[in-house]
């Protein structure tokens, strides 16, 4: 299902592809239908207010919120594992279980980058994307909590991802996630997290950090499925 690919595109770094490509993005999440009417309506209301604005707004917006600070970091193991060696085996796992599914990640590419699990689970059926969605959904749904804390435009997504899982965010984790404060990083407290970052250097693990505007470099290649005119285009496929 084209659905999670898109809500990936939407969540990857704003490359001008992409900006120019939202009229069949929302197109596509209108035909599949996959997405609750609610749901669907906020995130068309997300990728028409992109339309407008200039691109490098938007970039420095995306980096100032998912590369500033690791509250709202889009790799799913960071909140999981930390830089702890067991987030290097739990890469390794991932890339297996995607390979068993035909799918192979080019190198540079993170798999627990959630914009790249979400292009995965576009190759799945869709009862069986609902259901592997499942398993992150706990981190998927404390992101959005922090986002929609700062009032972040893009926890619109993490609403739509909740609304397609067929588990449910664990209530105890949820209520942590509210209670606990906003993150406000002044530029040394940004220094000091990647110094120790770099103090927990792992080499099984092929990058260490939470910046996500080159995490994603296959954008444009995504995107080829929305570019081509004929009508048939955007109701085949996955």
């Amino acid at each position: 299902m084209k659905t999670f690919k898109i809500l990936g595109l939407l969540l990857a770094y704003p490359k001008p592809e992409i900006i120019d490509h939202l009229d069949e993005m929302i197109a596509v999440l209108a035909q599949e239908n996959l997405l609750p009417k609610r749901a669907l309506k906020k995130v068309t209301a997300f990728a028409r207010s992109l339309q407008g604005r200039d691109i490098y707004e938007i970039q420095e917006d995306y980096v100032e919120l998912f590369d500033r600070g690791r509250a709202h970091c889009l790799h799913l193991f960071e909140h999981i594992h930390g830089e702890s060696r067991d987030r290097g085996q739990a890469m390794v796992n991932l890339v297996e279980a995607y390979g068993e599914k035909g799918f192979y990640i080019t190198p540079g590419e993170l798999p627990d980058y959630l914009p790249l699990f979400l292009e995965f689970l576009s190759h799945c059926p869709a009862e069986e994307a609902t259901e592997l969605l499942g398993d992150p959904i706990n981190v998927i749904g404390a992101i959005g909590i922090k986002l929609k804390k700062r009032k972040a435009p893009y926890a619109v997504i993490f609403e739509a991802l909740e609304s397609l899982s067929r588990v449910k965010p664990d209530a105890a984790m949820m209520a942590e996630a509210k209670a606990a404060p906003v993150e406000e990083l002044t530029a040394e407290d940004i220094d000091k997290d990647w110094e120790e970052a770099a103090a927990f250097d792992n080499t099984d693990v092929a990058g260490d950090d939470c910046n996500s505007c080159s995490a994603f470099p296959n954008a444009a290649e995504a995107l080829k499925e929305f570019t081509d005119p004929a009508p048939q285009h955007l109701n085949g496929g996955q």
